[in-house]
């Protein structure tokens, strides 16, 4: 890794993401780490594969193709153990079609609700560096859905460190503890910062 590289927009990192909610977790964690994000709307290739990581890798490779810039694209998914994994890196598409509701009804019954979200930011720029931090938080699935913070699976998720709420029930700060998102941003801010001789 070249380490102490200086790109003409300093600290400032380019953010990947249509997900208004995803920006604003990412923009709170990163300034506390003193690097500026912004959003940048670009339409990437999401391809299928069972890992979050290699989704978010192609993403952000094809996204430094169009736009010439560095930046990070992030993925997540909640993967459900009585379900083995699902709906893991399909996720976005299963809230879209079955929501909470289709999530919670197939648990119907099932004592076992342990649940974990995982995240991958992954960091590239121009020259081809490519780099990705892992988040995760353990947690379990509540039996109905509770709060409107948040968006996707939050209503139905309790993170371990805070059981009796759900990322739904918290505010963003409050959320920045225990989320896989946050988890994963901060290790990127840190690597972020050196990379960069700051």
């Amino acid at each position: 890794m070249q380490s102490g590289r200086k790109f003409p927009y300093g600290k400032l990192i380019f953010f990947v993401t249509g997900n208004i909610h995803k920006f604003n977790e990412a923009r709170r964690i990163l300034a506390e780490h003193g690097v500026s994000v912004a959003m940048l709307k670009v339409k990437t290739v999401e391809i299928q594969d069972n890992e979050i990581e290699n989704i978010a890798k192609m993403s952000a490779l094809n996204a430094v193709r169009e736009v010439n810039l560095p930046l990070i694209v992030e993925d997540a998914g909640l993967f459900i153990e009585a379900l083995n994994g699902f709906p893991g890196p399909f996720s976005s598409y299963v809230y879209r079609t079955i929501g909470l509701s289709g999530i919670l009804k197939l648990l119907d019954g099932v004592e076992n609700r342990r649940a974990q979200f995982k995240s991958a930011v992954v960091f590239c720029d121009p020259s081809g560096e490519l780099r990705c931090f892992v988040g995760i938080s353990n947690g379990r699935i509540a039996e109905k859905p509770r709060g409107t913070s948040g968006f996707g699976f939050d209503p139905i998720f309790e993170p371990e460190e805070q059981p009796a709420k759900t990322f739904g029930e918290m505010s963003i700060e409050e959320k920045n503890l225990f989320s896989h998102r946050a988890r994963a941003l901060k290790k990127f801010a840190e690597w972020y910062r050196n990379f960069l001789g700051a």
